[in-house]
């Protein structure tokens, strides 16, 4: 392995961010809404506040998702997610976290050369719209043509310990031009088995449930919101290190 695998934490605003970085992760990825819609676009302001917390843009990057459902988007959402990108570079954000399919179950080219234009050469991450494809590993050369840098996968699989054999597959689709971050119900104990597969970077949300019981009435959704575990942080972090010193340099 000729550099360390990166430790990415998923989180919803800034004292998440805080915590992920307090507790090991390299760099986050921010998104809102996470469990109830797999992630969407975070406030601008949410933005600032993240970005704050990190001190550099290298160590964010910012998913960038109209709505909840599939990846096949029409002009006005690809317009839309455009302006998201333009706006969270513009803020400082070192990465942003995008996906486009056609119809087919195929890239979407035309969106993504777009996309990749408006985030004006900071990372362009290819997010879980590849889990969609039946043969995920077949569209690297696509990607890397495309500018794309790093793509996150399970490899089509509820947890990627369970694809991990598809995520070999893309990593050597990859051939080193485009990074392989692994997430997707990652434990601590999965990490080893994820690092020898070709992962460059392990991604995971380390979730936990907040103490808040203020009644939310009929209108304000579940009681209670998601926070950011320190603990499962620091979990990954020490199992990726210990991987890291396992794995033949």
């Amino acid at each position: 392995m000729s550099s360390p695998v990166a430790l990415e934490i998923a989180v919803q605003d800034a004292v998440g961010a805080r915590v992920a970085f307090d507790a090991g992760a390299d760099r986050v990825e921010l998104c809102q809404a996470l469990s109830s819609t797999g992630g969407l676009t975070p406030s601008a302001a949410t933005i600032e506040a993240v970005l704050q917390a990190a001190h550099t843009g290298a160590r964010v990057a910012v998913l960038v998702r109209p709505r909840p459902g599939g990846f096949v988007y029409d002009a006005d959402e690809i317009a839309l997610v455009a302006a998201d990108i333009r706006e969270a570079v513009r803020r400082g954000a070192g990465g942003v976290v995008v996906g486009a399919l056609t119809p087919a179950g195929r890239v979407d080219e035309s969106a993504m050369r777009r996309w990749v234009d408006a985030a004006g050469g900071v990372d362009v991450v290819f997010h879980r719209a590849i889990d969609v494809i039946s043969e995920p590993a077949s569209i690297m050369d696509a990607l890397a043509g495309l500018g794309v840098r790093r793509v996150l996968t399970s490899g089509g699989a509820a947890r990627s310990i369970d694809g991990v054999g598809v995520i070999e597959d893309i990593a050597r689709g990859s051939r080193g031009r485009v990074e392989v971050m692994t997430g997707g119900g990652v434990r601590r104990q999965d990490i080893p088995r994820l690092v020898r597969a070709g992962a460059d970077a392990v991604h995971l949300s380390a979730r936990a449930s907040s103490s808040d019981s203020a009644a939310a009435g009929p209108g304000g959704g579940l009681t209670g919101f998601d926070v950011t575990d320190a603990a499962i942080v620091a979990s990954a972090r020490a199992a990726l290190d210990r991987a890291m010193v396992d794995v033949p340099g």
